[in-house]
């Protein structure tokens, strides 16, 4: 089968230092007098470094990696908005491009000027983008406002309007980047469904998302990239295993977050370790399914801050959230009047899940929703089989999904 991408020894460097901070030639010419000995600091930053792989026709490959891993520089590379250092690429096909929320529209026009403004750059006949104009319409669900301005748009009209557009045009490869971070869950359902529709009618997608679930549904294989480099090409299931596998390291019940740097936020409050920790105040070197147990979060604050929301978020190895807890949702407020160290403890009650390996995510937040501090799949949390039921049989298969409920069971008249 022919390859629709195909990628190799891709590069891309960024320099950043003094020289790029100086906006004008005075500035620059006095700089030179003042300090003509002084030698200018220039750094450079491999976004991608050595990147080879292909892409055949009507495929839908999955690319995952942590923030600033490089995913969007090389959809940016593919879609020709920036160019690389070094390397060669070959795209074969029309590409369309959704990278970012609402890109490529124009904010004075309305919502059916963007359509067909978008289907002329992709290279489409005015006949051609009327003929799905209602389809487009339709999947974006934006009918009421279709002849409003763009300018009066939510972030979430303009992601509807942007994917129906890309979806429906006749491009031969789509490059999408974190579609479903925003929107409600039936409009990702529709992203969902209308990207494998895409692949089997033969179109190529490359496909970027941080929900894991999505990327192994609709990706038979799967790109995982680290610092600007491939560190895993294959299957999806493989590679997403290995990819939350990397954050949580080996078994252990105890976790240090100080020296961690791949985190977001303004860091006045930060997370800086969790132990699972029983009644007794002891580490709980295991923890089996049903068991009770207690999450001990570490943190430090730079200075007091008032009612911070903190929160732990429990996923599976497909990405699945299990569930969330937070300080908010439980009417706890808290105030931390001094800057120092301390530690909140999460009590619960009864674990009730099966025997699998599970992935922890921490945030730290304020009531305006300003991040403090945030830790995507910091930590594993180990949860072994027990008779969970007290029948003499192990809960630990997938076949019992994923919640474990205290039930009884009771034939009628006895």
């Amino acid at each position: 089968m022919a390859y629709s991408i195909l990628v190799e020894d891709l590069s891309k460097c960024y320099r950043i230092g003094e020289l790029y901070r100086v906006k004008m030639f005075r500035e620059a010419f006095m700089s030179l007098i003042r300090r003509p000995l002084r030698k200018t600091l220039i750094e450079r930053i491999w976004a991608l470094k050595n990147v080879s792989f292909g892409v055949q026709e009507g495929e839908i490959l999955g690319i995952v990696g942590r923030n600033g891993a490089g995913k969007s520089t090389l959809l940016k590379v593919l879609a020709k908005i920036t160019y690389p250092t070094s390397g060669k690429m070959r795209v074969s096909g029309r590409i369309s491009s959704l990278l970012e929320v609402g890109t490529g529209f124009h904010e004075e026009l309305t919502g059916r000027e963007n359509i067909y403004l978008n289907g002329s750059i992709l290279g489409m006949t005015r006949k051609g983008i009327k003929s799905k104009l209602d389809s487009i319409i339709d999947f974006a669900g934006v009918e009421k406002f279709i002849d409003t301005p763009i300018k009066r748009y939510s972030s979430g009209m303009r992601l509807r309007l942007g994917f129906g557009v890309a979806a429906h045009l006749d491009a031969d490869i789509l490059l999408i980047d974190e579609i479903l971070a925003v929107g409600d869950a039936e409009f990702q359902k529709k992203c969902l469904r209308a990207m494998d529709h895409l692949g089997h009618r033969g179109r190529t997608v490359l496909f970027v998302s941080h929900n894991m679930a999505a990327i192994e549904h609709l990706c038979t294989r799967v790109i995982w990239v680290e610092n600007g480099k491939v560190r895993q090409d294959g299957n999806s299931t493989e590679v997403i295993k290995n990819y939350l596998g990397a954050f949580g390291g080996a078994e252990r019940t105890s976790f240090d977050f100080r020296n961690v740097e791949n985190r977001n936020g303004n860091g006045d409050i930060r997370y800086t370790g969790m132990e699972l920790i029983n009644s007794d105040g002891a580490i709980q070197p295991i923890v089996r399914s049903g068991d009770s147990v207690i999450v001990r979060l570490h943190f430090h604050a730079e200075k007091p801050i008032k009612k911070p929301y903190f929160a732990l978020e429990l996923f599976t190895d497909a990405g699945v959230k299990v569930t969330s807890f937070n300080t908010w949702v439980s009417g706890l407020n808290i105030d931390l009047l001094s800057p120092g160290s301390g530690y909140i403890d999460l009590d619960i009650g009864s674990l009730n899940i099966r025997a699998d390996r599970y992935y922890i995510s921490l945030w730290l937040a304020s009531p305006n929703n300003l991040w403090y501090d945030r830790l995507d799949h910091c930590a594993t949390l180990d949860v072994d089989a027990s008779d969970f039921y007290q029948s003499g049989r192990e809960m630990n298969t997938q076949n019992f999904g994923i919640v474990l409920l205290p039930c009884q069971w009771k034939l009628n008249g006895s």
